[in-house]
């Protein structure tokens, strides 16, 4: 869902040519979901090979990975683990949603509405466990670390950026701003466009650069309390929020209140969320992360890159070959030698 706290931002506009040389903590589940609901026929329904597997996620995975290696920047993707207690609702939520958007969907194609199946279809993206296997087959082949984390992937992704062993987060989210993460990249994962909400025209868009201290300082809080700004407008943890706050409204009431205990009594917490507070607080502050990882980069292995892509799931051949050649030959690599780049 991601954390409504964008309006409050600060973005800062940066290029992929700044960013060159650095490594990046992947959100890997965010980005995959965003692969899967953006890359589609024109009327909606994700793309796939002759057997019916779904290969959108892949599609999107190879081109814009390849494309980021190739402009220098070290990629580390960070998957979820076991999601918390308070997340299992959610994702009933969520999934409620999703049913609900393919019976529309469903009666758009019996209408042969393009229209009316390409609004519903990206709202019944699903990510199952056989795409994520897939996803983490691809970026091995790639030669690209992966870290499993032992819980939410976001949380892990922004420990790596506090431990100093990533630059930042590569996220379209500002959760990780919620777990300590010191800087979140946007937008590196699309290619100049992205779809607008609630329409099916495209904007273009550029990187943006977050600070967190830059945004504590602005919003006048401190860690502690953006956390209780972001569950006042709503988290994964407590969908909506609180009735009638929005970000601008939640965050007056965060800046005034003396204590987080009257903050929460003055927003009039427990008539919205049946949640305590103090249970979604600790959620965020004490997420479960790991330090066993290595972070060591390959060689894409080309054989294997062809076996997933192209003998299973039909991708062209002579593409595949072209993007790994731009690969080889990029700027990045270049500048220092595959041997050493990677």
């Amino acid at each position: 869902m991601g954390v409504a706290l964008t309006p409050l931002l600060m973005p800062h506009e940066t290029s992929i040519a700044e960013l060159k040389g650095k490594v990046f903590a992947v959100d890997a589940f965010n980005i995959l979901y965003q692969f899967l609901t953006t890359i589609r026929a024109r009327d909606g329904t994700p793309l796939s090979d002759s057997k019916g597997n779904v290969t959108s996620h892949l599609i999107g995975l190879f081109s814009r990975t390849t494309n980021l290696m190739g402009e220098g920047l070290k990629l580390v993707f960070v998957f979820d683990g076991e999601a918390p207690e308070l997340k299992r609702k959610e994702r009933e939520r969520r999934k409620a949603l999703k049913q609900e958007a393919q019976q529309l969907f469903d009666a758009a194609k019996a209408k042969e509405d393009v229209d009316e199946m390409r609004k519903y279809a990206g709202r019944t993206a699903r990510l199952d466990r056989a795409m994520v296997e897939e996803a983490r087959k691809l970026l091995d082949a790639l030669g690209i670390p992966c870290i499993q984390a032992p819980s939410e992937g976001e949380a892990q992704a922004s420990y790596l950026v506090k431990r100093g062993d990533a630059y930042a987060v590569i996220s379209q989210d500002a959760d990780a701003f919620l777990f300590g993460a010191q800087r979140v990249i946007r937008n590196l994962a699309v290619t100049g466009r992205k779809k607008q909400k609630s329409a099916l025209a495209f904007e273009t868009v550029h990187p943006e650069r977050f600070e967190l201290d830059e945004t504590l300082r602005a919003l006048a809080i401190d860690q502690e309390r953006l956390i209780a700004l972001a569950m006042l407008v709503g988290t994964d943890f407590n969908p909506g929020g609180v009735k009638g706050l929005g970000p601008k409204k939640a965050l007056a009431l965060v800046r005034e209140a003396p204590s987080l205990e009257e903050l929460f009594s003055l927003a009039k917490w427990s008539e919205s969320v049946e949640t305590d507070w103090r249970e979604i607080l600790k959620t965020f502050q004490e997420m479960p992360v790991t330090d066993e990882y290595a972070l060591r980069w390959r060689a894409p292995d080309e054989a294997a890159i062809l076996r997933l892509l192209v003998d299973e799931h039909e991708f062209s051949r002579e593409r595949v070959l072209s993007s790994l050649e731009k690969l080889k030959s990029s700027s990045a690599a270049n500048q220092r030698g595959l041997g050493e780049f990677f």
